[in-house]
């Protein structure tokens, strides 16, 4: 009659520690932001942007003559940040800031000839980006669609 072994419990993963800096999901957020920015700082270094700028021009390369309020929307910025970096791109001529005719409360922001040229020159820059990331195409997009989820659920319970 074989002989029974006793049970010996199976090894337990090593405890973490919640508090540890490498287990935060927002530090991993924010130094991959930092890292990005990197990136981009070299790449928009040839266009004269700072990454928000280039922000500022990537929704006026969507829509044109836009209020500041709906870039604000759109880049979750406080108008107090957003009008020093709108001044700076007036005085580049990329941009140009009007009241509106309607509203004086309003201020529309439009591309200058200037600004729209610079939307040929800034084509090839998501792709850069992407080969900097060395991710597959559609990893990237899921990626990008769990942060927005992550953002939205964020914002959902803030």
């Amino acid at each position: 009659m074989p002989s029974k072994r006793p049970a010996v419990p199976p090894a337990e993963a090593p405890a973490t520690n919640p508090l540890a800096l490498d287990e935060q999901l927002c530090f991993a957020v924010y130094s991959t932001m930092l890292s990005l920015n990197k990136v981009y700082r070299g790449l928009l270094r040839d266009l004269d942007l700072t990454y928000l700028q280039y922000l500022v021009m990537l929704v006026l390369w969507e829509k044109d003559s836009v209020n500041v309020s709906e870039i604000c929307k759109r880049l979750a910025l406080e108008t107090t940040t957003l009008t020093p970096l709108l001044k700076r791109l007036e005085a580049r001529g990329l941009i140009q800031r009007v009241r509106s005719a309607s509203d004086e409360r309003q201020v529309i922001v439009s591309l200058t000839t200037e600004g729209r040229a610079m939307h040929k020159k800034a084509r090839a820059l998501p792709a850069c980006v992407a080969e900097a990331m060395a991710l597959e195409p559609q990893d990237i997009g899921n990626l990008r669609d769990q942060l927005l989820a992550l953002r939205s659920n964020l914002d959902r319970n803030a």
